[in-house]
C-alpha cells in the first residue's frame, strides 16, 4: 500500500518522535559499546553491520521500538481511506486477543527471547494476507490491519453496492497459527467471518468480539477471542436493514443443507449399487465422504467422486480439500474409530 507524499511525511514524522523520545542513539552506542569490549577483548574494534543487528536483537532494543511506536486514529483512517477511493474496500482491523486460556500460565519473554508464537492469516476470495508472529500470551498483541477488495466476478472495475455485496456470500477466512521455538506449527483455530454485517451497520463500521474454537477433540472449547473491527471504504451512502441481510443468509444456509442432502442421497444410492457389483465389495473398506473437523459453521462434506460431485455446485474450496485428504497424519484410536486429521498446509488456507 502506497502513501501520498503529505502522508508518507507524516509517517516519517512519527517515526523520528518516536525514536527520539526513547533516545535510541544513546542506547545503541551502549549496546555497540558492551558488544565491542566483549568480542574484541576490551578493545573497540570495528563491528560489521550484521553484528551491530545481532546485537540489538539480543538486547531486545528492535523489539522495543516496533512495541511501542503508535500511531493516531486519525492518521490510520486518513491512510486507509487514500488506498484507493474508486473501489470498494473492506477494511478488516483486529484489535487484540484476549481469554486464550492454554497460555495463562506462559512467561513474559525477556527482550530477544526465543518463544512460541501466534500469527493470523486470512483468506478472503483470491487475497491472502498474514500478520506479524507475537508471543503466546493469555491476551496476545494480536493488532493488524488488512484491506480487502470487495468486487463482484467480472466487474472488478465496477463500484458495487449494498444490494450486490450482499449477494457476495464468500466469507473472510481466519486461521490462527501457532509455532513453537522449535519451528513446528499448529493450528490453534480456524473461523469463517460473515464480512456482510457491516452493510447495515451506521456509517459502514462496526466492532465485535470473535470467539475461536479449538479443532479436533477440542472443537467445543473456545481456544480464545479477538476483537475485529470492519469497515467499508468508501462509505455507504445507503445501508441494509438487519433483517434484509438476515433473510439473505438464511436463505444461502437453506440451499447449502439441501445440496448436502441431495449428496447424501447421490451416496447412499452409489453405496447399494457399489454392493450390489460383486459380493466381495462387502468385505471392502471404502471411504465415500468425511466431514470437516475444524468446528466450522459451514461443514460441508469433501469427496473422491469429483465428476457426480460437481454437478451439486461444489467450488474450489471443496476440490481442494478433497485432494488433501489424500495426505494425512493418524492420531489415535478413540472409540475403536481411527480419527485423522489433515496436515496439508491448503487444509488450513483454501485456495
Amino acid at each position: 500500500m502506497s502513501l501520498p507524499p503529505e502522508k508518507a511525511s507524516e509517517l516519517k514524522q512519527i517515526i523520528q518522535d518516536h525514536l527520539l523520545k526513547i533516545d535510541i542513539h544513546g542506547r545503541i552506542r551502549e549496546v555497540l559499546a558492551e558488544s565491542g569490549g566483549s568480542d574484541h577483548g576490551g578493545s573497540h574494534g570495528h563491528l560489521s553491520e550484521a553484528e551491530c543487528l545481532h546485537a540489538l536483537q539480543r538486547r531486545g532494543i528492535i523489539e522495543d521500538v516496533m512495541r511501542d511506536i503508535r500511531f493516531t486514529q486519525a492518521f490510520l483512517s486518513s491512510s486507509q481511506a487514500d488506498v484507493d477511493r474508486s473501489r470498494r474496500q473492506l477494511y478488516v482491523q483486529v484489535l487484540g486477543g484476549k481469554a486464550f486460556l492454554e497460555h495463562l500460565q506462559e512467561p513474559e519473554p525477556l527482550p530477544g527471547q526465543v518463544c512460541s508464537t501466534l500469527t493470523l492469516y486470512l483468506h478472503f476470495r483470491n487475497q491472502r494476507f498474514r500478520s506479524k508472529p507475537v508471543p503466546c500470551a493469555l491476551e496476545p498483541d494480536l493488532k493488524e490491519g488488512f484491506v480487502l477488495e470487495v468486487y463482484r466476478d467480472g466487474e472488478c472495475s465496477k463500484m458495487p453496492d449494498a444490494t450486490s455485496m450482499l449477494s457476495l456470500c464468500d466469507p473472510v477466512h481466519l486461521v490462527l497459527i501457532r509455532t513453537d521455538t522449535s519451528g513446528e506449527t499448529a493450528l490453534v483455530s480456524s473461523y469463517f467471518l460473515d464480512w456482510r454485517a457491516v452493510l447495515g451497520a451506521p456509517g459502514g463500521k462496526t466492532c465485535f468480539a470473535v470467539e475461536l474454537m479449538g479443532v479436533g477433540s477440542e472443537c467445543k472449547v473456545p481456544a480464545g477471542v479477538l476483537t475485529v473491527s470492519l469497515e467499508l471504504l468508501p462509505p455507504l451512502t445507503e445501508t441494509l436493514s438487519a433483517a434484509v441481510i438476515s433473510t439473505q443468509q438464511s436463505l444461502e444456509r437453506q440451499r447449502t443443507a439441501e445440496k448436502e442432502r441431495l449428496f447424501l442421497v447421490y451416496a447412499k444410492q452409489w453405496w447399494r449399487e457399489f454392493l450390489d457389483i460383486r459380493p466381495s465389495n462387502r468385505s471392502k473398506m471404502v471411504k465415500i465422504f468425511a466431514q470437516v473437523g475444524l468446528n466450522m459453521k459451514d461443514d460441508f462434506l469433501q469427496t473422491g467422486t469429483s465428476g457426480p460431485v460437481s454437478s451439486l455446485g461444489v467450488n474450489t474450496r471443496d476440490v481442494c480439500l478433497c485432494v488433501c485428504n489424500i495426505y494425512n497424519k493418524q492420531l489415535c484410536l478413540f472409540l475403536n474409530i481411527y480419527i485423522y486429521t489433515n496436515t496439508h498446509i491448503h487444509t488450513y488456507m483454501y485456495v
